[in-house]
């Protein structure tokens, strides 16, 4: 059933192929012409039309990506069920996830859990923004470093242009070879319902990374540096909340006032990991707790 659904799917792209009619930022769409040559796509598994000129939101791009699952069976359960995401009609999480056990939790745009689970009566007042992400990628060894200034207007040409990423929320790229340091800041005042939301942008590329891309025909992702290709090997993803979680506090530690999630993709294998982390008055983040893995710290990034 499952690889008949997938046939089924890739049949219908493939078509709206042949018609030239493709939505070249979300490959989880079927398109279609209507007699005046207009291309309409709309979201696998839903009725969401969706705006090919601009990133698909994470929420409907995860609910899309279950759908070839829905009839997989797992442990007597189908597995599209377990982590399939709820929606607004305007495509954010809502600020309520519950699984199929009814067991639910509040999440922040990303849908990084923040607050203990609960049953159905668990009240989520607000969607909580994830504000500030950084992205630390690693590239592949090399007998000599990049240019600072090159790598880091290689990287913001690849969120401006493939991301569509407006430059005013890249915060800051800092480069210290092999690691690359990148802060990206989006508070709600600033946030324009034409931009793209920054949890979207670190989906799309975590996808990339992976070699999942999301996008339709351009599924390899290419950095060039001055003529020579930055290869990825590692990536680490930490989302920041502009509000403190809400776990018990006798798991936590006083004077919390951040959380992070950091996403770890090696080999196209992500591991998540939640960093508690809390304010100094040196205006520097201190791991206090970390759930899940050894020592992490967040970076510490140099803004222009």
């Amino acid at each position: 059933m499952e690889d008949t659904g997938k046939n089924m799917m890739k049949w219908r792209i493939a078509s709206s192929a042949e018609n030239n009619c493709t939505c070249v930022t979300n490959k989880w769409t079927v398109c279609a012409q209507d007699a005046s040559g207009n291309c309409t796509c709309m979201l696998v598994g839903s009725n969401h039309k969706v705006d090919c000129s601009t990133l698909t939101s994470k929420c409907l791009l995860m609910k899309a990506e279950m759908t070839p699952l829905k009839e997989k069976r797992f442990r007597g359960h189908p597995r599209g069920l377990l982590d399939n995401p709820d929606c607004e009609d305007s495509g954010i999480f809502k600020a309520r996830q519950c699984n199929q056990t009814d067991t639910c939790w509040c999440v922040n745009t990303a849908r990084v859990r923040r607050t203990e689970k609960g049953s159905k009566s668990l009240s989520c007042s607000e969607l909580v923004r994830t504000s500030w992400i950084y992205i630390e990628p690693k590239h592949k060894k090399r007998s000599s470093a990049f240019n600072v200034l090159e790598v880091a207007n290689a990287l913001k040409h690849l969120f401006e242009s493939r991301y569509k990423l407006h430059p005013k929320y890249i915060a800051a790229i800092n480069y210290d070879s092999p690691l690359i340091q990148i802060g990206l800041n989006q508070n709600d005042s600033e946030k324009s319902r034409c931009d793209v939301d920054i949890a979207d942008v670190a989906y799309y590329l975590e996808k990339d990374i992976k070699n999942d891309s999301i996008f339709h025909s351009d599924s390899t992702l290419t950095v060039s540096v001055n003529g020579d290709a930055l290869d990825i090997e590692k990536l680490r993803i930490y989302y920041v909340n502009e509000k403190p979680p809400e776990f018990c506090m006798r798991q936590l530690v006083s004077g919390i006032s951040a959380v992070v999630t950091v996403v770890i993709l090696t080999a196209g294998f992500g591991i998540t990991v939640l960093v508690v982390l809390k304010w100094l008055q040196t205006r520097k983040y201190e791991k206090v707790e970390i759930k899940e893995m050894g020592e992490i710290r967040a970076p510490s990034l140099q803004l222009p």
